[in-house]
């Protein structure tokens, strides 16, 4: 099987509406396909690409147009600076958990699989799925299985895993499942689990702050008529480029002038979130909960 298979490729692409002499930022390289469709459209135009996880650099692509980055997308202003870029024609992101992540056990993303609870995109950091399960007290658990993970008995999953760890470490993505086997009615176990792994991986990565990060400097750095092309998995995820599109801002909330005239910083490009077809839910099934949005600059 392949590193990652790109969803929505087609569709996200023609959102960035690219011009061949551009300056474009791919912040999640993953397995290269977005990133390879965006050069075949470029001439003499130049490709950023980020991926805070080293075993994407397995499929970096020989092009002296592409500059790859191996740093997490939340520093996307920083870095480009350093290559003395300050503004882009347009930036796309994939969201999520590659293939390739959710099919290695090791890295402990996935409920199928056993392996390490690790969750950890950058294996550099400290912080793994494994130290919040084992240390995390238990209101600070159900308040990440609730924020995170939107779960309704988030309270009783933490009191398990607390109650469990009390005679054993749990170490591994099936010790977790276990601590909590009680409390998942198997009509809904595969759901509860994706839910709680999400949560957990939120959590370690801190995905939504770094989330806000990438959009809010994406936006900053766009030029004027610039587009914003970002795919989404869990509902945490869209509605936060959705208000940014919409409104500007993470809350939604349109801000107005002096005069009372709404300041928009983004035009949608699309009403509704564009979703996979029925061929590629077919040939990919994990394009199935995938949303993208795409924003212009005003």
């Amino acid at each position: 099987m392949g590193y990652h298979k790109a969803v929505l490729l087609d569709e996200s692409i023609a959102g960035l509406s690219i011009q061949p002499n551009g300056i474009y930022v791919d912040v999640t390289f993953g397995g290269g396909g977005h990133s390879k469709s965006i050069l075949q459209k470029l001439d003499n135009g130049k490709l950023f690409a980020f991926d805070q996880d080293i075993d994407a650099q397995q499929n970096y692509i020989d092009d002296t147009r592409l500059v790859l980055i191996t740093q997490n997308f939340r520093f996307i202003k920083k870095f480009l600076r350093l290559e003395g870029i300050h503004e882009v024609d347009g930036v796309l992101a994939d969201l999520g958990v590659s293939s390739y992540q959710f099919d290695t056990p090791e890295r402990g993303f996935s409920t199928r699989e056993d392996g390490d609870l690790d969750m950890r995109m950058n294996r550099e950091q400290e912080l793994s799925a494994k130290s919040v399960v084992n240390n995390y007290e238990l209101n600070k658990l159900s308040r990440i299985f609730r924020k995170f993970g939107e779960l309704k008995n988030a309270h009783v999953l933490a009191k398990s895993i607390v109650n469990y760890r009390e005679e054993k470490v749990i170490s591994t993505t099936e010790d977790l499942k276990d601590a909590v086997k009680e409390h998942v009615p198997t009509h809904k176990k595969n759901k509860i689990l994706a839910q709680l792994f999400q949560a957990i991986r939120i959590e370690v990565n801190d995905e939504i702050n770094a989330l806000k990060d990438m959009l809010s400097q994406s936006v900053d750095l766009l030029k004027k008529g610039g587009r914003l092309s970002v795919i989404s998995y869990h509902s945490l995820e869209d509605r936060l480029v959705k208000n940014l599109i919409k409104s500007g801002n993470f809350e939604g909330e349109i801000e107005k002038d002096f005069y009372g005239v709404p300041k928009f910083v983004l035009n949608s490009i699309n009403s509704k979130p564009i979703t996979a077809t029925k061929e590629e839910l077919d040939s990919n099934p994990r394009s199935r909960s995938a949303k993208l949005r795409v924003g212009q600059k005003v």
